[in-house]
């Protein structure tokens, strides 16, 4: 809840699918749907909602619903967190199974929803994950060019800004 803080449940998906990894929102942004930006967080475990972890980006899956646009970021936690992705610096360093299977989910994820949608478009490299943050509700641009972005799938934080998710979805 933007206004509160708290974490409620958006929705019950009416699919049999679980998201395929941590997903967040940065919160203080407002995305082309009007909501924070979206970011999902790749780790190999489920983060606990509302946990805070130092990430940085990778690139951006392109997408629209009924809502607008929509994009969902795409980060790893800092090397120093869990080095285990240090060797991945863009999109094009992750397998194509993983890219795949994370498109898949959001292609499919509102099926049996009546009236609503999803269109993917692809994925787009970090620049235009940077440039899917329309606003800062602060005022201060200057974190938009900063490391990378502070994440997690219960928060997300753009280069030590504090940010909230809607909690941990990977399972």
């Amino acid at each position: 809840d933007k206004e509160s803080g708290a974490l409620f449940v958006d929705r019950f998906m009416g699919t049999a699918m679980h998201y395929p990894c941590n997903y967040g929102y940065i919160p203080k942004t407002i995305a082309g749907d009007g909501d924070p930006v979206d970011v999902l967080v790749l780790t190999p475990f489920p983060l606990f909602p509302g946990v805070v972890v130092s990430c940085r980006a990778l690139g951006a899956l392109m997408m629209e619903d009924e809502g607008g646009q929509d994009a969902k970021l795409l980060a790893v936690p800092e090397d120093k967190l869990l080095p285990l992705y240090s060797n991945i610096k863009s999109i094009q360093d992750l397998h194509q199974l993983q890219l795949d299977q994370i498109q898949h989910f959001f292609e499919h994820y509102k099926d049996l929803e009546k009236g609503k949608w999803v269109k993917v478009t692809g994925w787009s490299g970090i620049e235009a994950a940077h440039k899917e943050i329309l606003v800062l509700i602060n005022g201060d641009h200057n974190i938009l060019f900063g490391l990378g972005i502070l994440g997690t799938p219960g928060i997300v934080h753009l280069d030590h800004i504090g940010v909230g998710q809607g909690g941990s979805a990977a399972g």
